[in-house]
């Protein structure tokens, strides 16, 4: 025979298991490991973004609610409203009696002043002292102080003006004994009351009311007719 035909090489043996293939290269993991630890915190900063957005969002609408709740109350109910003032009645004490006297020095005459003061604000209106004039013939004849008081909220306040009445300013009036035999004295009285409103200390405003009036005053009766009153508020 020829040549012995040069061997084959053996096949693996039947049950013989096949070589594990290698793993991955380690770079290759850490590169994955890095991806999916980046994708994690771009997914926990977005979810931060939006909560911190909603919130801002929510934050914003509530300032924007309470700004234009106190806007619409500042220009409504807490609004400050101008007080009314007005002279009620005017009452003449010891007319009489100094006319008989002749207007001498020591007699008294008086005049005794309602005035009612309506305050329509949510708030108290807080009274300083307040001042009263009387007028004859173009001369201040009588002066009055008023003391410092309060108009509750939404009601009205009532005061009693006692103004005394000077004599030797009366004799000074040229017109007086005509006035006298006429039985009427046309008189005029400035009164100025100043003060504050405070509104849950948030809104304070300033408060002035004038009122000038003219009246005459009736000897016979002692009372006041044709009143005729001025005024003006200033806020």
């Amino acid at each position: 025979m020829g040549e012995k035909e040069q061997a084959k090489p053996l096949a693996p043996a039947m049950g013989e298991k096949e070589q594990a293939k290698p793993l991955a290269p380690a770079s290759h993991r850490i590169h994955v490991e890095e991806g999916a630890e980046a994708q994690s915190m771009e997914t926990k900063n977005y979810s931060s973004r939006r909560r911190c957005i909603k919130c801002c969002g929510i934050s914003t609408a509530l300032i924007l609610i309470l700004a234009t709740t106190m806007l619409v109350l500042a220009f409504t109910v807490f609004r400050v409203k101008k007080p009314v003032l007005t002279m009620n009645s005017v009452k003449v004490e010891g007319l009489d009696v100094a006319m008989e006297a002749n207007f001498r020095l020591g007699t008294n005459v008086t005049l005794v002043v309602d005035v009612s003061m309506k305050n329509p604000n949510v708030a108290s209106f807080k009274l300083d002292n307040s001042t009263t004039y009387l007028y004859y013939g173009g001369k201040m004849v009588g002066e009055a102080m008023t003391p410092p008081g309060h108009a509750r909220a939404r009601r009205t306040m009532h005061m009693n003006i006692t103004v005394d009445i000077l004599a030797d300013q009366l004799l000074d009036v040229h017109r007086l004994g005509s006035d006298l035999q006429a039985g009427a004295l046309p008189m005029g009285s400035y009164t100025r009351i100043s003060g504050k409103v405070n509104i849950l200390n948030i809104i304070k405003k300033r408060v002035v009311v004038r009122m000038n009036c003219t009246m005459t005053v009736d000897i016979h009766s002692q009372s006041m007719r044709d009143q005729d009153c001025k005024k003006h508020v200033s806020l």
